[in-house]
């Protein structure tokens, strides 16, 4: 059984909201809030913004497909504020709201992908012939 908890336009506002957090967020704590010693800023925005931006108009556009795929890209997200909630305690607070907003865009675009999917018929799955 699908009961589905928000509607969809809401797992999209929800996965939209987490992702521009993300994208305004990371250049802004990497350069102006806690600049980092060993990576200049081309690097930084490189490695933290560029990847955010490959998905950006699919996400605009509400295509499940981006949408999922789009979580292998948060990914990296959740991997580095969880690696700087362990090794940088001076930046725990920027580490937690990076996963906050990682979290958002992984949860919201998950059930996007899905439920926004099913309302399209579309599926990963093969579809059982009738006998």
């Amino acid at each position: 059984m699908n009961k589905q908890l928000f509607s969809t336009d809401t797992y999209k506002k929800i996965a939209l909201a987490g992702y521009f957090s993300l994208l305004l967020f990371m250049p802004l704590w990497l350069i102006v809030l806690s600049p980092s010693e060993s990576l200049n800023i081309p690097t930084s925005l490189v490695m933290f913004t560029l990847p955010l931006l490959f998905p950006l108009k699919g996400m605009l556009q509400g295509n499940p497909f981006t949408y999922a795929w789009s979580n292998f890209i948060v990914l990296i997200y959740f991997l580095h504020s969880l690696t700087t909630l362990w090794v940088l305690p001076a930046d725990r607070i920027w580490a937690i709201l990076e996963l906050i907003f990682a979290s958002a865009m992984f949860f919201g675009a998950s059930y996007y992908a899905k439920f926004r999917g099913q309302e399209l018929g579309l599926s990963i799955r093969k579809k059982k012939e009738d006998k």
